[in-house]
């Protein structure tokens, strides 16, 4: 870069800073493309542009795959971007641009760039910003070549808006990217740009017009009001007559102003529900009920499920251990009794929770049932003779009844459903004497609920 560039682009850099300045001081335009009034903002949060201007390539670029060869500074580059502003003060924006260059031996080529940066902004008609950013800086021609590389790019600018659709906008940057060497210490250059364009901002609004008066608030304007200084519904805008008991019949017409009731007479009905406990006795007024409080029966039925937990409040529940807290009367289907009580056909080994192979048939049939009955739950029991510890066999007990439940979850009973215990030998059926006595005291037993 010449020395009359870098001047140049000094005194660029000087003006735009001072208009800067200026541009908290100006006047800033009003909505639909109105003239702006001082009290007025700018502040557009989606925008987009075209430009135009001049990139003063350096003469040491690394822009080459061929031979390194100067290209003719300035280059005129033409481009769009597209920003977005989620706040007022800080947005994010993304360019692409490209023009025509000659290398300094008059070949044919071109420059092009892709990047983007943050913005920083102080909103405003006049709006100075500063930006900084990153992207790729390409040049081609026939003696260099076609060549990219990373750049970094800052600068400032100022955008002027004409309304809130349409402003102008400035920039002047330096990019800085890798240096063809040449025996120089240094390894980057400078690329001065001048880019000039306009900015169009997609989310303009025209400012709704302001509301006629309306001194009373009422939604009503004034001109429209018979009673302006008062509130009140339309279409006269007037409080409406006085209702005390505001249960819709003025006082003028209200047999019992300071008590709410239903037309014609404005008197409360004692017993709205008509069911002979008048209020305020009647706790439930809306919905006709039995003494002394006037509420329905909760369980009409009188089998001990009430509300709505009580899915038959006609009908008793049948207390047969088979879905019993529904409230509704049901037979024990066959299957369901089937694994009720003792369960033949579990064994295990001697003094073992391991279920022997024989058992499996018998709980792959109870897993079925339980599956086909999703509502039920089960207790799953184990029991023992009393030889040996008690403790001990309280324990094997409690274990075989896990060893059953693990079984049965494996076959796609949710394991919430099913409880276990251990009774080891102290819920005898038969007599411990005996070895058949003790052999029936050896057992699982299945609580279907």
């Amino acid at each position: 870069m010449n020395h009359r560039t870098i001047v140049h682009y000094s005194s660029l850099v000087v003006a735009l800073s001072l208009a800067g300045g200026a541009g908290a001081q100006e006047a800033e335009p009003s909505t639909g493309g109105q003239p702006a009034t001082a009290s007025e903002s700018v502040v557009p949060h989606v925008e987009a542009g075209l430009y135009g201007g001049m990139l003063f390539l350096s003469k040491e670029h690394e822009l080459f795959k061929q031979h390194h060869e100067a290209f003719k500074s300035p280059s005129p580059v033409f481009g769009a971007r597209f920003g977005i502003f989620p706040v007022d003060f800080v947005g994010i924006e993304g360019e692409v641009g490209a023009g025509p260059a000659r290398t300094e031996t008059g070949v044919a080529g071109g420059v092009w760039m892709a990047r983007g940066h943050l913005v920083g902004q102080y909103p405003g008609r006049l709006s100075p910003f500063v930006v900084l950013g990153v992207g790729a800086l390409g040049a081609q021609s026939n003696v260099t070549g076609a060549d990219k590389d990373t750049a970094v790019h800052f600068g400032l600018g100022v955008k002027y808006w004409l309304d809130h659709f349409l402003g102008f906008r400035l920039d002047v940057r330096d990019t800085i990217a890798p240096k063809h060497l040449g025996g120089s210490a240094s390894a980057q250059t400078h690329n001065p740009e001048v880019l000039l364009g306009l900015t169009f901002a997609l989310d303009a609004k025209a400012a709704p017009e302001p509301p006629p008066p309306d001194q009373d608030a009422d939604g009503l304007p004034d001109d429209k009001d018979k009673c302006p200084a008062v509130a009140g519904p339309e279409p006269e805008g007037c409080p409406p007559p006085p209702d005390s008991d505001a249960d819709g019949i003025i006082d003028e017409y209200d047999g019992c102003p300071a008590e709410a009731g239903p037309k014609p007479t404005g008197c409360p009905d004692k017993d709205p529900d008509h069911d002979c406990v008048p209020l305020p006795a009647d706790k439930c007024p809306d919905a006709a009920g039995i003494a002394p409080d006037g509420c329905p029966d909760p369980d009409p039925d009188r089998d001990g499920i009430s509300g709505e937990l009580d899915k038959c409040p006609k009908d008793p529940e049948t207390k047969n251990d088979f879905e019993d807290v529904d409230g509704c009367p049901d037979v024990v289907p066959e299957k369901v009794k089937k694994f009720t009580g003792v369960i033949p056909g579990i064994e295990f080994a001697a003094g073992k929770t391991t279920i022997q192979p024989v058992s499996r048939p018998t709980l792959d049939e109870a897993a079925a049932v339980l599956v086909e009955y999703p509502t039920l739950r089960v207790t799953i029991s184990g029991h023992t003779d009393d030889v040996g510890d008690k403790q001990k066999n309280v324990d094997l007990s409690k274990g075989r009844a896990d060893a059953v439940k693990e079984y049965l979850v494996g076959k796609g009973v949710a394991a919430e459903r099913i409880e276990t215990r251990g009774a080891g030998p102290n819920e005898p059926i038969g007599d411990n004497k005996t070895f058949a006595g003790r052999q029936q005291n050896r057992r699982i037993e299945f609580g279907m609920k």
